[in-house]
């Protein structure tokens, strides 16, 4: 089965009210009110279309930090075993919903940067391409070249925000 049969990724700079729940029973509190708001929207069998997976970008000018990621474990028991065979071929919800993000804000950014204290989600963070930036907790992902003294820069100004 295609993930496009029942899954759907979309960007947006206002809230998802559709997340909201989702992210309170994560982390007991409202989702930052300002962007990017990225959300996986899944489509169970015979139900209507609702949010898989959440997670928040902060734009900080020439990078973009990722952040309050979170996964709707009693959605993914309601999907069917061909749905959820797709997911795990496709590394899980949360791995597709952060590779769609990182080709989505890639061209506006030099840098997208993770802090990740979570041992699987730091694999799943891997798995899309982020690469430790020597400090604890935080990821990196280059999305292109940069000379060595503009991404220590980076990393400075992504570590200044932490924990993100």
């Amino acid at each position: 089965m295609s993930l496009d049969a029942f899954l759907r990724v979309d960007a947006s700079d206002d809230v998802p009210a559709a997340a909201q729940d989702l992210f309170r029973r994560k982390y007991r509190r409202d989702i930052p009110e300002f962007p990017h708001h990225v959300v996986a929207y899944a489509t169970p069998p015979g139900a209507a279309e609702q949010p898989l997976c959440y997670v928040h970008f902060t734009d900080c000018g020439d990078l973009l930090l990722g952040g309050g990621a979170c996964t709707d474990d009693r959605l993914l028991r309601r999907l069917d075993a061909a749905q959820r065979e797709a997911l795990r071929a496709a590394g899980g919800a949360y791995q597709h919903a952060l590779a769609w993000s990182v080709r989505h804000f890639a061209p506006r950014f030099g840098a997208i940067f993770g802090y990740c204290g979570d041992a699987l989600a730091a694999r799943v963070d891997r798995a899309v391409g982020f690469v430790d930036a020597g400090l604890p907790h935080l990821l990196v992902y280059w999305t292109r070249p940069i000379e060595p003294h503009r991404r220590a820069q980076m990393i400075a100004k992504a570590h200044s925000f932490a924990p993100f």
